[in-house]
């Protein structure tokens, strides 16, 4: 009799046993289908955001397909130059070979695409990098882009600084003939502001990993003095 009572004892604990873990296992995988639910959640309200954000710009007038840049001259060699105007190399390559570009412009050989990225703004304590490319791009919204980054270069700040106020921005888009009114509002307002982020995005995208980058036909110059780019646009014209 008591065999038979400790038979039933031990088939009860192993019951007990086997619905402890029956129960176990149900709590994991529903605590499982609800993590994978909250991931796959999670990056659709990710793509979600990310589609949104890459659309939340507004580019200048005569920027390229796309925004990533601004487009001066129509000749049909294309020439991309990315830009960080706190950049002190881009300053000397506008220095060395600007006037180059500028008549290649003219005499109708080269449509150039301006990327003015915002690469360096840890090299300033006030985000020059984005204020000044956003700045730009009120420049460009009035049709001179070329000559305010011209200027812009001429007034560079130093690296580690706070960069020209947004004054000082505006006093330089005044000097090159932008409407100081509106213009003023543009670079107050920090209109441009998403779209600088799209055109560093972009050129990121595009494995471009340092400034002054400069692409003639699609193909990266190592020699970007003004006699290669003068070379490689007469080879990409051929």
């Amino acid at each position: 009799m008591s065999s038979r009572k400790g038979q039933k004892g031990a088939a009860r604990v192993v019951r007990q046993q086997l619905a402890r873990e029956r129960r176990r296992r149900r709590t994991l995988w529903v605590s499982a289908a609800a993590v994978a639910v909250l991931v796959i959640a999670g990056l659709i309200g990710w793509g979600v955001w990310s589609s949104q954000k890459s659309d939340e710009f507004t580019a200048p007038k005569n920027a390229a397909e796309g925004g990533a840049g601004v487009v001066v001259g129509s000749g049909p060699v294309t020439v991309d130059i990315y830009e960080d105007f706190l950049c002190p190399v881009c300053k000397q390559f506008q220095d060395t070979s600007g006037a180059t570009v500028d008549q290649l412009i003219s005499e109708g050989k080269i449509r150039v695409v301006y990327h003015p990225v915002a690469y360096l703004n840890r090299f300033s304590t006030t985000e020059y990098s984005t204020r000044s490319s956003a700045a730009s791009g009120c420049a460009a919204d009035q049709g001179r882009f070329a000559e305010y980054a011209k200027a812009l270069y001429d007034r560079q700040p130093p690296e580690g600084s706070a960069g020209l106020t947004d004054d000082e921005l505006i006093d330089i888009g005044a000097g090159v003939g932008l409407d100081r009114d509106a213009f003023g509002s543009c670079v107050r307002d920090g209109t441009f502001k998403p779209w600088t982020e799209h055109v560093t995005d972009t050129a990121s995208r595009n494995n471009i990993t340092g400034t002054p980058t400069v692409v003639v036909d699609g193909q990266q110059l190592a020699d970007r003095s003004a006699e290669g780019i003068r070379a490689a646009v007469e080879a990409a014209g051929k």
